[in-house]
């Protein structure tokens, strides 16, 4: 059997237009890129092929140009997930597959642009599953904030993080995952809902669950925030590791919508 024939979860939520979705991908130098990538679909005539809109992704498609190693998160309203690898395959532009992202609901009255083209991952590995508790959201939220008293009083070399995205990433309710390149030089991918800034240019999070890795010690990282208003930011730094948290010295700091979808706003 197929991954998603073996994960009837997973396809269920795979096929849903809102369920959050993150794309991860590597430069040809190997630093991390994250975004939340909806329009993610099973291609439904090939057994473990997906299929998304190339819409608001500069940095992921020339990514995908210079390597097609991706990692992907998958993550229900109820917190339920899921974490794969995949291969990219290619753009199509024209088929049944541009036919169904030009249709879907989020891409179909779009004020910006349309879809330019269809691109195709063949997945690889169900990297492995989680669920997340409400309670251990608040928690891990709590002792998050706790970790970054320590972080805050740290010399920070990197931009402050502007007051917006402060905004965004101290909301405890919203999606927010963490992504590095892994041993294989396939982009990992983990939820890090408890993420929140520490100090004027960090970002400090709990690592949750004992079945989620995490980075090593100065891994270059990318983490990616998703509201429920649709709202995404991205942040780029070196990561360092406590016995439990970890916090992200914040180096670059990208727009994930318009008006400057993809632009780096310090």
């Amino acid at each position: 059997m197929t991954i998603l024939e073996e994960n009837a979860g997973l396809l269920e939520a795979l096929r849903g237009a809102m369920t959050p979705k993150f794309l991860a991908t590597r430069s040809a130098e190997g630093k991390p890129n994250v975004v939340p990538l909806v329009s993610l679909s099973p291609a439904e005539d090939q057994p473990d092929v997906l299929t998304f809109g190339n819409f608001l992704l500069r940095k992921s498609i020339a990514n995908l140009k210079e390597n097609p190693r991706v990692g992907i998160l998958v993550i229900t309203p109820a917190l339920e997930g899921w974490r794969l690898t995949g291969d990219f395959l290619e753009f199509q532009r024209t088929g049944p597959y541009v036919d169904r992202q030009k249709a879907g609901p989020l891409l179909r009255y779009n004020a910006y642009t349309g879809v330019r083209d269809a691109g195709v991952i063949r997945l690889r590995e169900l990297s492995g599953s989680f669920r997340i508790s409400r309670p251990q959201v608040l928690s891990e939220f709590l002792l998050a904030r706790f970790a970054g008293f320590g972080v805050a009083r740290r010399p920070t070399a990197g931009p402050r993080i502007p007051e917006p995205v402060r905004k965004e990433f101290g909301r405890m309710v919203a999606v927010k995952v963490l992504a590095w390149i892994g041993g294989d030089g396939y982009p990992e991918i983990v939820p890090m809902l408890s993420m929140q800034p520490a100090g004027s240019g960090a970002l400090v999070g709990w690592r949750g669950g004992e079945k989620l890795p995490s980075p090593p010690e100065g891994a270059q990282v990318a983490a990616n925030i998703l509201t429920f208003e649709a709202i995404s930011y991205q942040a780029k730094g070196r990561w360092s590791a406590g016995p439990r948290s970890g916090a992200i010295e914040v180096s670059e700091i990208y727009a994930g919508g318009p008006p400057i979808p993809g632009g780096r706003v310090v």
